[in-house]
């Protein structure tokens, strides 16, 4: 399963929370469900400007049921998400133009599409995007709706890249 964290003091040493792990949990927070949301992959990672949360692929939510979702054959799968993400209304070019292999490395900034306040939700097959859709990073959240042909057992996940990821759906075939 997929999970975030900042390891400061090593990667950064500005301050904790740059990478998170955000899980959905039922009922009261407690450490130990914690851990077990990660376990089960019912969480996101993300730089905590952007979110994509209630991931769920053909009525599978993530880190529910095995996150796996049955077809007797190949077929259309239902996607769905909610987004929400948060962009200045100015570039930063310093940061926009930096390769991936330097700090920061997850920021929102990199997922901007042109000088908009746009970043386009990417949905990935078997780690490759075969699906986008942009939507403005105002901070409002907003449900996106996929159809997604699967013709053979897959992975399915999203992303907003350089800022946020979900845990994977297996869809078996």
């Amino acid at each position: 399963r997929i999970s975030g964290e900042t390891d400061f003091p090593c990667i950064y040493g500005e301050r904790v929370g740059l990478g998170r792990s955000y899980v959905k949990l039922d009922g009261k927070l407690t450490y130990n469900k914690w851990c077990e949301g990660i376990r089960l992959g019912r969480n996101y990672t993300g730089d905590g400007r952007s979110h994509l949360m209630d991931f769920n692929v053909g009525g599978v939510e993530v880190g529910t049921r095995g996150s796996e979702v049955k077809l007797a054959e190949a077929g259309i799968v239902p996607v769905t998400l909610d987004v929400a993400a948060l962009l200045d209304e100015k570039t930063n070019g310093s940061i926009r133009g930096r390769p991936f292999s330097h700090k920061p490395y997850w920021h929102i900034e990199r997922a901007r599409v042109g000088d908009s306040r746009d970043v386009e939700v990417e949905l990935l097959l078997n780690g490759l995007p075969v699906q986008r859709k942009r939507g403005k990073a105002d901070g409002n959240m907003k449900r996106l709706d996929f159809s997604l042909k699967v013709d053979r057992s897959s992975w399915v996940a999203a992303r907003i890249f350089g800022s946020s990821h979900t845990n994977p759906i297996w869809v078996i075939v």
